[in-house]
C-alpha cells in the first residue's frame, strides 16, 4: 500500500558534516541510523549572525561536536524541539550547558490521552519527560533571531506535543517526524492519535510552503501534494481495516497479517500500533465496536 506514495530513500548525508540545506539552514545528520530513525536524525542550525538549533538529536558525543562546530563562535539564541522523543532530545543536555540557549517547545511529553486500565504504554522509554521547556510555545506564536522569524504550527498526532515550524517568508517548514519523504509517521497510542495526526495532515496541506525539511531524510519537496498523498494512503488503510473487519471480528495481529503484506518484522509491533490508532478513531466514530476500550489486546469488529 505505500507505493501509493513517491518516497525518495535517495538520501547521501554524510553523519557529522555540516550541509547547507537552504539559506540561512544547515543541516547535521546524527550517526543513529536504524529502522524508525533511516540514516539518522536531522538537526538543523537555522540563522546567520545567530543561531538556533532545532532538534538536538542523540546523546552520542560525536554529534554534540558536530552540531558545536558547525555553531562556531555564533551565539545560539534557541533550542527548538519539534517533540520529545530521544532520538531527537537526546543531545539536549549537552547542548543547553554548551550554548546557554533556552529549550523552546510546545509543551513536555505526554500521552495523547490516558492510559486504560491495566494498559501500558510499551513506547514509554521513547519519550523523554526530562526535555522540559524553558520556554513553551504556542501556535502561531514568533520566534525571532537575528536574521530569522520562525512562527509555530501545531501538529499534534505522532505525539501530544509535536510542533512544526515555518522559517517565514522562506517557503519551508520544518516537520520533525510529521511528515517524512522516505517513509510515513508513525502515530502509536497512547502517546499518538490518528484523529489529530489526519487533522494536522489537513492543516500543512492547505498551507502555502513548498519545501519540508524532516527529522529523517531528505527534504520533501511540493509538500502540499505529498500531504495529499499521505492522506490518501491512511485512508486507503483505514478502508483495509474496515474491508478485513468486514469478515468477521478479530484481533490487531489478525488485521496486521491482513493488510500489511511482505511487512519488515522488526516493524511488526509498530504495524500494531498504528492499526490501534486507526481502530481508536474509528471505534470514535462509531464504525468499529470492542469490549471496553480500544487496547492492543481488544477484539474488534464492524459496528
Amino acid at each position: 500500500m505505500a507505493d501509493d506514495i513517491p518516497f525518495d530513500r535517495d538520501f547521501a548525508a554524510v553523519p557529522g558534516v555540516a550541509e547547507e540545506v537552504a539559506p540561512g539552514v544547515v543541516r547535521v545528520l546524527a550517526p543513529n541510523p536504524g529502522p524508525f530513525t533511516f540514516t539518522g536524525t536531522c538537526t538543523y542550525l537555522i540563522g546567520t549572525g545567530e543561531v538556533a538549533i532545532l532538534d538536538p538529536g542523540p546523546d552520542d558525543a560525536r554529534h554534540v561536536a558536530a552540531v558545536l562546530a558547525a555553531v562556531g563562535g555564533r551565539r545560539v539564541s534557541h533550542i527548538l524541539l519539534t517533540h520529545t522523543h530521544r532520538d531527537h532530545t537526546g543531545a539536549l543536555a549537552a547542548l543547553k550547558a554548551a550554548t546557554g540557549a533556552p529549550v523552546v517547545a510546545e509543551g513536555p511529553h505526554r500521552p495523547a490521552r490516558p492510559l486504560h486500565e491495566g494498559e501500558e504504554n510499551v513506547l514509554d522509554a521513547a519519550g523523554d519527560r526530562e526535555a522540559v521547556p524553558d520556554l513553551r510555545v504556542a501556535d502561531g506564536e514568533r520566534l525571532a533571531g537575528d536574521g530569522f522569524s520562525l512562527t509555530a504550527l501545531a501538529t499534534p498526532g505522532h505525539t501530544a506535543n509535536h510542533m512544526a515550524f515555518v522559517l517565514d517568508d522562506a517557503g519551508l517548514v520544518f516537520v520533525g517526524d510529521h511528515v517524512m519523504a522516505w517513509s510515513t509517521s508513525i502515530v502509536a497510542p497512547p502517546d499518538g492519535s490518528m484523529g489529530d495526526y489526519m487533522a494536522s495532515l489537513r492543516r500543512l496541506g492547505e498551507r502555502p510552503e513548498a519545501l519540508y525539511l524532516p527529522g529523517h531524510g531528505g527534504p520533501v519537496r511540493q509538500g502540499p501534494a505529498f500531504v495529499a498523498r499521505y492522506l490518501r494512503h491512511r485512508e486507503a488503510r483505514e478502508t483495509a481495516i474496515l474491508r478485513a473487519l468486514a469478515r468477521g471480528p478479530a484481533l490487531i495481529p489478525d488485521i496486521v497479517r491482513m493488510i500489511y503484506i511482505g511487512l519488515d518484522p522488526r516493524l511488526a509491533g509498530a504495524a500494531g500500533l498504528s492499526t490501534l490508532a486507526h481502530l481508536e478513531d474509528l471505534v470514535a466514530r462509531g464504525e468499529v465496536e470492542t469490549d471496553g476500550p480500544p487496547t492492543l489486546k481488544g477484539r474488534y469488529g464492524r459496528a
